[in-house]
Parts: C-alpha cells; structure tokens; sequence
C-alpha cells in the first residue's frame, strides 16, 4: 500500500495509541491535505543520523482535525499498524511517499502479563518521579501490559533512538521486557549522577 510519511524525531506513534499534531510546514499540510482525500492515513517514521528514513514507522489515521484561520492544521493520529519501508516512490508531491507493508505484533506473552503490568507502572512510576513529572497513571492501571508499554513509550521523553528501538520488536514479551530494561537504567543512571554530585 502507498501513503504519505511524516518523518519526525521524538514524536513516535504505536497502534492503538494517539498522536496529536501541530502541522505548520507548508509541505506538511500539503500532505495533510493530501491524506484526508486518501483515507485519512499517514506513516509517521523517525530518521536515522545521515537523514534517511528507518525501515519501521507506524500507521496512523486522523481522527479529528482542526484547520487553523492561517491555513495551519491541528489534527490527532490514531495508531493502526507498524510498517516496513518498501520503498520510497518517486512522487511529483513535496512530501514523502512510500510503499508500505504493515507488520503485526505476535501478542503472545511467555510471561504473566500481570507480572508485566505491575513491574511496568512501578518502574514507570519511579522514572517519573526522577524526571520530576506530574502524570496521573490511575486511568493506566487498568491496560493489559502490551498497551501500557505502548503508551510509555509514546509519553515518555525517552531518546528517540531508544523509542524507534522499542518500535522495532515484533512480540509482546519483548517490548516489555526491554522497556522494563530501559527505565530501570534511566533510573538507576540518575541515582548515580547524584552520587557524583
């Protein structure tokens, strides 16, 4: 399938996640445009250091959008899929289009996924704390381990090579169990900076 894709560092989609976007380039909203007489859909993808797009990025349909009196959009995207990069087309838009393939996820879990969970918002819990950020994760207690992990990793100021990391892995297990990873050592490197402090 072909669709346009929005390459933006830091800003990492998941299925079932959301997105919500400020589009003010004017080839953005081009592509905008573009997607809501397509479907609706737009890969957002992160790009590597020489600029060239990673081969994974995920899906997303707009769900709701608000065009600005500027001609700016503000629009949320909802996770659908992850997806290969094929290739890019030659495409006379300013814009990136692809060929995709869409990935699923193998959401077996080995593991008990209310061991997952707890061990998850405890470490998340804890990671928040050290950056000093106030987040309610009440509503959080409720999600299966999978889309707590996904929803971590899309709010989280995490490195966005961490996050495209995370993106990557194609089972359950493994995502959240290198999140897990990932947040202890966030952890325990502060706990060392203030030692050496």
């Amino acid at each position: 399938m072909n669709f346009p894709v929005f390459p933006l560092n830091g800003a990492i989609l998941f299925p079932n996640t959301n997105l919500p976007l400020n589009i003010f380039e004017d080839r953005y909203i081009d592509m905008i445009d573009y997607a809501l007489s397509h479907k609706r859909l737009i890969g957002m993808i992160q790009t590597k250091k020489d600029k060239d797009l990673f081969t994974i990025g995920c899906l997303g349909k707009i769900t709701n959008f608000t065009e600005t009196p500027d001609g700016k959009y503000q629009i949320n995207l909802e996770g659908i899929n992850r997806f290969r990069v094929k290739k890019i087309l030659d495409n006379k838009h300013k814009f990136i289009m692809i060929e995709g393939e869409e990935l699923d996820y193998n959401s077996n879990f080995k593991k008990k996924t209310s061991e997952l969970t707890t061990k998850l918002l405890s470490n998340f819990k804890n990671y928040l704390s050290i950056k000093k950020i106030e987040f309610n994760t009440s509503e959080f207690e409720s999600l299966d381990a999978l889309n707590l992990a996904k929803i971590i990793c899309v709010i989280s100021p995490l490195d966005y090579l961490t996050k495209q990391m995370l993106l990557e892995f194609d089972g359950s297990d493994e995502l959240c169990e290198s999140l897990i990873s990932v947040l202890e050592i966030e952890i325990n490197n502060f706990g060392k900076s203030l030692k050496i402090n």
